[in-house]
Formats: C-alpha cells, sequence, structure tokens
C-alpha cells in the first residue's frame, strides 16, 4: 500500500508540473490533456498514445538504441539527425564514393543501402508493473535478496508477455524504484540509408557551432524500415519490402510564429536530477573538468589528421563527432551550473529537506539523516568512481588499441567454451571480421598521437592506487615505442594471422604482447579493484536514493515532480520561442539561410558552401518552402530534452512534424540537472529547410511524393 501511495502521489505532483520542464510518460498523458490544451495543443490524450488504436506514438522509433526517429510516410520512411546515421554514412563512405563530403540520395528502392546492426523500435504499449515487480518483497531486509526477487519477478513477466503477445518487453525502475514500467516493443532489423545531405549542411558549423545559437545547421538524415513480406520485423534480406506503419507524420509548410505550441516525443536519455551536492561538487570540480582534458587531448590529434588528409576525414568522422560531443557540452554544462549557483541550491534544498523531515516524528524516522547518508557514502567512494571515470574515458574514447583488445580478450576468456561447444571456428571468423572493421577506419600514427597525448592525463587523474602496472613501470615514451612498435593490435595482418592459428597455447604468446598486456593492466584494476567497491556503494546509493526520493515526492508537493530520463519514451511541450540568456543578450527564436551564407563569409572552414547552394541562395531559389520570403533553417522552443531526444519529431498543436530535434543551447546543457525554464532552449531544424534540401538543392524530390504535406 505505501507503494502505492507513493506512486499516486507521483501522479498527483507530475499534473503541477510547468508546460517547460519535465519529461512525461506517454501512458499518463491523460493527466496533462487540459493543460496541454490551454497550452495551444489540439489533440486529445488518445491522439498522443493509445493501445487499441494507432496514435502518433507508432509513429516514434527508438532508432539505433540511442536516438529518435520519426514515420513520415507510410512506406516507412523515417527522419532523424545527420548525427545520429552518422556512422552508417561513413561506413559506407570511400574516396571513391564521399557521402561524407557530396551526400547520397537513392534514386529508387534498389540503391537504398542495408547497414548491418542498425535497429529501428516501435513501443507497442507501456504498462506500469510497480505492484507485480515489488511483489514478494515486503519484509525483505537483505538488499542483495530484494535486488533478487526484484529481478525474478522483471524475468517472469517479461517471459510471459513474450508468451502472450509475441513482443519482446523490457521493464524499467523509475522514480529511483519507487515505480516500474514495461515497455512493450518491436524491432525492426532492416534498416536501410535512403539520403544525407553533404556534411556542409547536416554538419554545418562544426564544432564551432555545436550546442550554440544562433544554429544553421541542416541536421537530418532519411533512412527507410523494412519488413517481411507480412509487415514483420526480420533481419535483412532482398526480399523483405517498406514497413507499412501504423501512423505516419505530416509535415507541416505553414507559416510559424513565436510562442505557438511545440512538442517533442522521443526517446530522451539520461537527466540526474536527483544528486545530492558531494556529487554534484565532485561532478563539477573534478571528473568533468578531467574528461573534458581528456577529449581535448584526443581531439587535438584526431582534427589534425582530419585536416590533413582525406582519407583520415572519412576514417575519423564519426569518432571525432562521438568525441567531440560530450566534450562541448561538458564545458557548456559545468559553466551553466556555476551560472546558476547549482551547488549552493543544492545544499540549500537539503537543509530545507532535513528541516521538514524533523518537523514531524513519523518522517523523522524515515528521511532524517538520508541526505548525509548519500553524501558521506560517495565521499568514502569517491575515489573509485573517478578511477572508474578515468579508465572508461581512456579505452573507450582513448587510443583504439585498447578497445580492440577487449575484443581480443574477450575470445581469449572464452575459448574453452568454444573449443567445448565446437563453435571455435565461427568464432574465430567473427573476430576476425571485427578485426577488418576495425581497421577500416584505423591509422597508427594518429592511434600513436592520442596515446602519448591522453596518457599523462590518465596518470594524473585515475589516482596512483590505480595505476595499472605497466604504467608503474614504464613512461609513456617507453609504453609508445613498444606497442606502436611491435604490438599485434596494430598490425592488422600480424593479428589476423594469429587469430586464425589461435591455440590452447597461443594465450602465452599473446600475454608477451605490449599493448595486449597494458590493456590486461586496466583491466585488472577494474574487475578487482574499482567495480567490487562501486558494487558496495551503489547498493547503497540505490537505497538511500529511493528513500530521498519518495520524502521529496511526500515533503515537497508544491515542487516539480518527474521521472528522470532513462532511454523510454517520453513527451515534453511547451513553446516557439527565443529566450534572454544573459544580461543583455536576447536570441531570436529562428535563424534563416541568410545567416548561413554570413557565417561562410567569416572564412570559418566549418562554415564551406559549394557554388550550387551559393547560387540557390543568390536567386532566392527557396521553392515553396520560404515564410514571408525568408528560408527559415532552424528554430527554437522551450522544450526539455537532453541526449537521446536527437532525431525527436517537433510537432505543432495539431501534431503535424515541424522540426527536426537535434541540439540545445549552450545556456541549456546544464538542464540534465538543473533546468531554468528561462534559459533552456531545445534547437530544432525547420522541416521546411529539409524539404528544400531534399527536393531542390539534391533534386531527391521523388522522395515528396510519398509524404503527406500540409500546406
Amino acid at each position: 500500500m505505501k507503494n502505492i501511495a507513493v506512486s499516486l502521489l507521483f501522479f498527483f505532483t507530475l499534473i503541477q508540473l510547468r508546460a517547460e520542464e519535465g519529461m512525461i510518460i506517454p501512458s499518463l498523458i491523460k493527466a496533462f490533456e487540459s493543460d496541454m490544451q490551454a497550452f495551444g495543443m489540439k489533440l486529445t490524450a488518445e491522439d498522443l498514445y493509445a493501445v487499441n488504436q494507432s496514435s502518433i506514438k507508432d509513429a516514434i522509433i527508438h532508432f539505433g538504441g540511442g536516438c529518435t526517429a520519426e514515420i513520415v510516410s507510410k512506406q516507412g520512411l523515417i527522419f532523424t539527425n545527420h548525427h545520429c546515421g552518422l556512422g552508417q554514412i561513413q561506413f559506407h563512405s570511400s574516396l571513391q564514393n564521399d557521402y561524407l563530403k557530396n551526400g547520397f540520395w537513392a534514386k529508387n528502392l534498389a540503391e537504398e543501402l542495408p547497414n548491418a546492426g542498425l535497429t529501428a523500435t516501435r513501443i507497442v504499449r507501456i504498462d506500469d508493473v510497480t505492484a507485480r515487480v515489488l511483489e514478494g518483497t515486503q519484509g525483505i531486509t537483505s538488499l542483495k535478496d530484494f535486488k533478487d526477487k526484484v529481478a525474478a519477478n522483471i524475468k517472469a513477466i517479461t517471459a510471459e508477455e513474450k508468451s502472450k503477445s509475441g513482443y519482446d518487453a523490457e521493464i524499467k525502475a523509475f522514480d529511483m524504484g519507487n515505480s516500474y514500467y514495461m515497455m512493450v516493443k518491436e524491432t525492426f532489423r532492416d534498416v536501410r540509408l535512403v539520403g544525407a545531405p553533404p556534411a556542409f549542411i547536416g554538419k554545418f558549423g562544426g564544432d564551432t557551432d555545436n550546442w550554440v545559437w544562433p544554429r544553421h545547421t541542416g541536421d537530418f538524415a532519411i533512412f527507410r524500415i523494412y519488413a517481411s513480406k507480412d509487415n514483420k520485423p526480420a533481419a535483412y534480406s532482398k526480399d523483405n519490402v517498406p514497413y507499412k506503419p501504423l501512423h505516419s507524420l505530416p509535415l507541416n509548410l505553414k507559416n510559424r510564429k513565436e510562442g505557438e505550441f511545440t512538442m517533442v516525443y522521443g526517446f530522451p536519455g539520461v537527466t540526474e536530477q536527483h544528486v545530492t551536492s558531494a556529487y554534484l561538487e565532485y561532478i563539477m570540480n573534478r571528473e568533468r573538468p578531467a574528461s573534458i582534458l581528456m577529449r581535448q587531448k584526443s581531439l587535438e590529434v584526431i582534427d589534425a589528421g582530419m585536416r590533413a588528409s582525406d582519407e583520415i576525414r572519412i576514417k575519423y568522422a564519426s569518432k571525432q563527432a562521438r568525441i567531440s560531443n560530450a566534450y562541448k557540452k561538458w564545458i557548456g554544462q559545468i559553466d551553466g551550473l556555476r551560472r546558476l549557483d547549482a551547488l549552493q541550491k543544492k545544499k540549500d534544498f537539503e537543509a530545507e529537506f532535513n528541516r521538514r523531515a524533523d518537523a514531524n516524528a513519523d518522517l523523522r524516522h524515515k528521511y532524517k539523516g538520508v541526505v548525509e547518508e548519500l553524501n558521506s557514502s560517495f565521499k568514502v567512494y569517491e575515489e573509485f568512481n573517478m578511477a572508474y571515470a578515468m579508465i572508461v574515458e581512456y579505452v573507450f574514447y582513448g587510443p583504439e588499441f585498447l578497445r580492440l583488445a577487449r575484443t581480443v580478450n574477450t575470445f581469449v576468456t572464452n575459448y574453452p567454451k568454444y573449443v567445448e561447444n565446437k563453435e571455435l571456428d565461427v568464432k574465430k571468423e567473427e573476430l576476425v571480421k571485427a578485426i577488418q572493421l576495425h581497421f577500416k577506419d584505423f591509422d597508427a600514427n594518429v592511434d600513436r598521437g592520442i596515446f602519448m597525448n591522453t596518457s599523462p592525463v590518465f596518470r594524473k587523474h585515475v589516482g596512483s592506487n590505480f595505476l595499472p602496472l605497466g604504467m608503474q613501470k614504464s613512461n609513456d615514451m617507453k609504453l609508445d615505442n613498444a606497442i606502436y612498435g611491435k604490438s599485434m593490435l596494430v598490425n592488422e595482418k600480424k593479428l589476423i594471422q594469429f587469430v586464425q592459428k589461435f591455440n590452447a597455447k597461443s594465450e602465452k604468446a599473446l600475454m608477451k604482447d605490449p599493448g595486449y598486456l597494458l590493456f590486461v593492466d586496466i583491466w585488472d584494476v577494474l574487475q578487482s579493484q574499482v567495480l567490487p567497491n562501486l558494487e558496495i556503494y551503489n547498493a547503497q546509493k540505490d537505497m538511500h536514493y529511493k528513500i530521498f526520493l519518495e520524502g521529496k515526492l511526500k515533503m515537497f508537493p508544491e515542487k516539480n515532480h518527474w521521472a528522470d530520463a532513462n532511454s523510454t519514451l517520453r513527451i515534453t511541450y511547451g513553446k516557439l520561442e527565443g529566450s534572454y540568456p544573459e544580461d543583455g543578450k536576447k536570441y531570436r527564436h529562428f535563424t534563416t539561410i541568410s545567416g548561413i551564407v554570413q557565417k561562410y563569409y567569416s572564412g570559418n572552414p566549418d562554415f564551406e558552401l559549394n557554388e550550387r547552394f551559393l547560387e540557390l541562395y543568390k536567386n532566392k531559389n527557396y521553392g515553396s518552402y520560404a515564410q514571408d520570403g525568408e528560408l527559415w533553417v532552424c528554430f527554437s522552443g522551450s522544450n526539455h530534452t537532453t541526449g537521446g531526444n536527437s532525431g525527436s519529431p517537433a510537432l505543432n498543436a495539431e501534431g503535424h512534424l515541424i522540426g527536426i530535434n537535434f541540439d540545445r543551447t549552450w545556456e541549456s546543457t546544464m538542464s540534465d540537472y538543473l533546468f531554468d525554464a528561462s534559459r533552456c532552449r531545445n534547437i530544432m531544424v525547420d522541416v521546411r529547410y529539409v524539404l528544400w534540401v531534399i527536393d531542390v538543392y539534391a533534386g531527391a524530390g521523388h522522395l515528396l511524393n510519398e509524404m503527406e504535406l500540409v500546406r
């Protein structure tokens, strides 16, 4: 009953949310219907989310598990961001077919390009399964036993759903474990590249403009979902046909106006609004600055290599974007948190939390002291958190031979099982393919530069207690000479030959490889020292945060409460509007093609254009996509978004597509921790500019024939 009461309290307090803040679970949208309609929406809750009939939710796609896309035709055509599809565009690019630089437009279905491993997931329905997940946990005092029971319940519930409906299901904790929701979904595994603008459009502004307003980036790409002939998810096959969706979004070409209703429907990744002051202080003053420096050192090498060589530019385009995006975001995030005095706000709230808890004997017994437990526990385990963060940065975003070593290590670890199951030859073949894929986009000189640039930063910030043995025994120069002079991990031919001949005695030879040895040393520190302690810390943290959030919901009914983003489907609504981010500065709510050309004449290489684009601008050849003689490129809104919302549809009051979300303003990047409605703005590329690029610039107007255009 206590958990039901907390859930009802959470549900009630959600209703009090300001329109600009929060990420609403679609199955709860009925509670917001009247408020959204008062805000300007002309739809019903059932138009947005319905289970027994088609609704807008059926056009919202989880793209590749990390971005959002939207269905825009009855033939399974989807829009997402250029940066979300960059990996696929890069994979298909070469010096002969430079789709990154020149763009790609399939003239027909036969020319659409398949993408191994790319998925598109539709949410069938969302169920509140809190009571079922927590069934049988009452009275359990052991945290391990509690988690085991919850895990067993989740496994049984999802298995039952699969058996009954045939759909996959995933259950996630919300509100720090105070509630649980099940996402029932179908995942399509044949998703093909249809079109992408050239980089000077899709990535216009590059790193210079990333997270910045005013913005002029045509950040879009086009894919298509394919299905079996009975319209079901299927692995890639030439026999597959375009998917026939339950719902597709009309594209609205009508004039926009400041203050009109906007809504973003997508899969936001992670927000951390409930962290306490000790953790936030660590993020602001330790972890983020060190991670920023690590990525800066990688980018110095990668950017120089990409400027010097088209071959390296193609190889590293996707990797550069992946590293750079968070790098610049974190810089703005720290700045925003400091400007808002976020740390002091946290401390003030914690003091008020304790004051309210202390004012009531029942509340005091449960909630007094939980903040101190969270803060003190974090301080005890802070060094382990820091070591973990630095190892992740070094292994997964630093020199690439370490990531390849991890792949090889997985094979070596499982070798006895592969032999026992008589699948060794298959696993060898899989590993060889992975190695070939790795070296397709690898340059040893670039990687060597990254190693020498990032290793000193890693040494400094990982902590002396967690420095890998190999780094204790050798300096970076000696390691560099050994690894890049002798290691198989930087030599494709040698590594493939080694794998093909691998047997029970081969591991001894591998343990003499300097690159593999360094990885093993780092991984040993992670597995033997860092993770066991973080497991203890996380168990304590989860227990205390659950109580802390329950206390917030109970003792602060006047505050805005919403479930943190966790890569599940959410709705956020606001207005098409600019902002006043700081004293004396005003941001207009839209940008135009004129701003693109103005930036081009600045001479910055991030603002390149070609002659065709300039000629179309000079002749004001905007087709039917202009508003009052101007071609809008991007617009901003007061919708609460985060990573994962990239590619999300921006919808108007009628549920028509008016833009594709792709970024936030520099002043908004702190919103993962603290939202400020007066400053936080999301950035969307106007769908009319998208259509202009497709139709007028690229001459791919045949794609528009399958879309519903509202004029």
